[in-house]
């Protein structure tokens, strides 16, 4: 049996690591020219269009321009907790890319839909980090409401998961693939935890109109307002990276069974489609009151899920009790 020298192992990972990293931060960069000009056109304005031919460019010149600035640090910042809050938040977007379900996940797990909740809930950490080490009162404002609205909305999302689960029989999502090749697309029996999901999604990904930890005319951007150059990008691009991952990740659950080589440009077409819907929600509405936010999670969804979790527990006993031939 050929041995090989560790080093050539070293060289492998590391080269598998960037052609998954690429693919990322080209998509990033296309979605940030595609919200710029979708939101362009809605205004009846043009958006970029002078880098490159139509402004194909201008991401990759803006990514340029944030990466080859100096960084700035507030003197009064908490050093270590204000370096590494951005590279933290990064690696989670890229750890939660790990498992998309695009070809051959580069973790292979049974468990992954649980595994997307528990890292999604880490997400806290760098962000509460990055509001509280820049010793600012608006980023701390800011990071605490993105904290507070996303735990609360991590309590509608697994509550909306559970039916999910107990419909399909596992937390893998092969297995959501499985089951709807053999049978309809999920969303159909389960159109009200699609909508509840989808809403959440937003708030999750602290999109408009829930985008209050970063509203601009109160907490001039929120938690990041400290930060420039690198660090800035860092979070921007984990950010715009959960936005691709979350509406990927709703494809799977909802929208139709993925099979590698076979029906990937289902699955982009999908994805793109929903994505387009978050942009347009962004040019549509406006941001809401932060109590009506909490509000609308716990006097509305909270409910709406638990009442949804026995119905939805019946129907997969009936479903399981017909015999297969019917």
């Amino acid at each position: 049996m050929n041995q090989f020298h560790p080093l050539f192992y070293g060289y492998i990972h590391l080269t598998s690591l960037w052609v998954f990293l690429i693919p990322m931060l080209i998509s990033v960069a296309l979605l940030t020219l595609l919200e710029r000009k979708t939101l362009g056109y809605i205004q009846l304005r043009k958006g970029p269009n002078l880098i490159g031919p139509l402004g194909l460019l201008q991401p990759f010149a803006d990514g340029l321009k944030l990466f080859i600035k100096e960084p700035l640090k507030p003197s009064n910042a908490s050093t270590i907790f204000y370096i590494t809050s951005p590279p933290l938040f990064f690696f989670l977007a890229i750890l939660l890319w790990s498992i998309t379900p695009v070809n051959n996940s580069n973790i292979n797990i049974s468990l992954s839909f649980l595994f997307i909740l528990t890292i999604t809930n880490l997400t806290v950490y760098p962000i509460l980090g990055a509001g509280w080490s820049s010793n600012s009162k608006w980023a701390l404002l800011g990071a605490l409401r993105a904290v507070a609205q996303t735990i609360s909305y991590e309590v509608s999302l697994g509550l909306i998961v559970i039916p999910l689960v107990i419909l399909v029989g596992s937390w893998g999502l092969t297995s959501f693939s499985s089951l709807q090749s053999n049978h309809i697309w999920i969303i159909y029996p389960c159109l009200p935890l699609f909508m509840l999901w989808f809403i959440s999604s937003l708030a999750e990904t602290n999109r408009t109109p829930f985008d209050l930890a970063e509203g601009e005319s109160e907490l001039v951007s929120g938690y990041n307002v400290e930060y420039a150059g690198a660090a800035f990008a860092l979070f921007f691009i984990g950010e715009y990276a959960n936005i691709i991952f979350i509406n990927i990740l709703t494809v799977v659950l909802f929208l139709g069974p993925y099979q590698p080589h076979y029906n990937a440009f289902a699955l982009i077409v999908k994805s793109l489609i929903l994505i387009f819907i978050f942009l347009w929600v962004r040019s549509s509405f406006p941001r809401v009151r932060y109590d009506q936010l909490m509000a609308l999670m716990w006097k509305n969804f909270l409910p709406l899920t638990l009442s949804l979790l026995p119905f939805y527990f019946v129907l997969s006993l009936v479903t399981n009790a017909i015999p297969p031939h019917f």
